[in-house]
């Protein structure tokens, strides 16, 4: 990685490659603000960008990242609801707002949505500007350090929301990675009794620090241990955000009749699904892709409230200059859930 003392930024420039440079601020123009960011998380999206998989998006070199949090440092023309020294955090996403998507409602899935920090430049940078319409405000109780968990808190309140969890029903989430342990920690929020199944030993021992009974599907029987805790009904609902085949394959053995299926990993090839599951106990599989702007005000109440152990899954804040170091950590698979970067460091 290229060091620059200074204002500076995090380009990714292809191949595995950061290059930390000077940052170039960008003057806020008509409906954009400009914020001085504080931290920015990084999460798996980075690493596949990281991994190249996302080059035909990127115009490199490029920032990336969009677990932000910052301060307002400049307003353009016609912003009036957000001044200088606000404390703000990003909800990176720019819909066309013309679509049949967005037209129906439902710009967080417009069909030329732009992803800030994929499509444009992202947060891995000390000045960055992004449209008004994107900002959520981060109160005075939260740290900014801990305001850059409000974006993949946001995904897990969107995922239990779309689930409709309730009360005393009994939730899997087939994969204890960053998004599956928030989506562990939102869906117990609502009351439901949560069974995380992960294979990591490091996450294991975290999420069972945390209250979670986890079980390792490599050594234990899932479908069995579920049958045996619900008197062989199957669980209500089933998280599955390992992105893996054999969670696919199992996740309908799980459920109980009329039992739904909340899909939050990104599947990049065909996996296999028990179709006849699905007609035989009338399962309901829903889709589930980032959030919408209620999803962020609770995961900003739920944070602000400090709701669930949600800091705790922060295993270190490292400079920006070891964005590439912490990237590599992340991708290992080690004793890591969420680092977090100082981007003012």
């Amino acid at each position: 990685m290229v060091r620059w003392m200074g204002m500076r930024a995090a380009y990714y420039a292809g191949n595995h490659t950061l290059l930390v440079d000077r940052c170039v601020p960008v003057e806020p123009s008509e409906g954009q603000v400009r914020i001085r960011v504080s931290h920015c998380g990084i999460c798996g999206t980075d690493l596949h960008l990281y991994h190249g998989k996302m080059d035909h998006r990127v115009k490199m070199p490029q920032v990336i990242g969009h677990e932000s949090s910052g301060v307002i440092e400049s307003i353009g023309s016609s912003v009036t609801e957000w001044n200088p020294g606000d404390r703000v955090t990003v909800r990176p996403l720019d819909p066309c707002g013309a679509c049949p998507a967005c037209r129906a409602g439902n710009g967080h899935v417009c069909q030329k949505l732009k992803f800030i920090g994929i499509d444009t430049p992202g947060a891995f940078q000390a000045l960055w500007t992004v449209p008004a319409h994107t900002l959520h405000r981060v109160p005075e109780s939260l740290t900014l350090a801990h305001a850059a968990l409000i974006e993949p808190v946001a995904v897990a309140c969107h995922d239990v929301r779309l689930g409709e969890v309730k009360p005393g029903e009994y939730a899997v989430v087939l994969g204890g990675g960053p998004i599956g342990a928030l989506v562990a920690m939102v869906a117990r929020q609502k009351g439901a009794n949560v069974l995380v199944s992960e294979v990591n030993p490091f996450r294991i021992g975290l999420l069972r620090k945390l209250g979670f009974e986890v079980v390792n599907p490599r050594e234990t029987d899932l479908v069995s241990l579920v049958n045996s805790q619900t008197g062989d009904a199957g669980a209500d609902i089933v998280f599955e955000v390992s992105g893996s085949d054999p969670a696919a394959a199992i996740m309908t053995d799980l459920l109980r009749v009329r039992g739904r299926i909340v899909l939050v990993a990104v599947f990049s090839k065909p996996a296999p699904v028990n179709l006849h599951r699905f007609f035989w106990r009338e399962l309901r599989l829903i889709g589930a892709r980032v959030y919408e702007p209620g999803d962020f005000d609770e995961a900003i109440a739920l944070l602000a409230a400090n709701a669930q152990p949600f800091q705790d899954l922060i295993t270190g804040v490292y400079p920006l200059d070891d964005l590439q170091r912490g990237l590599s950590e992340m991708d290992s698979g080690a004793d890591v859930m969420k680092i977090l970067v100082d981007c003012a460091s």
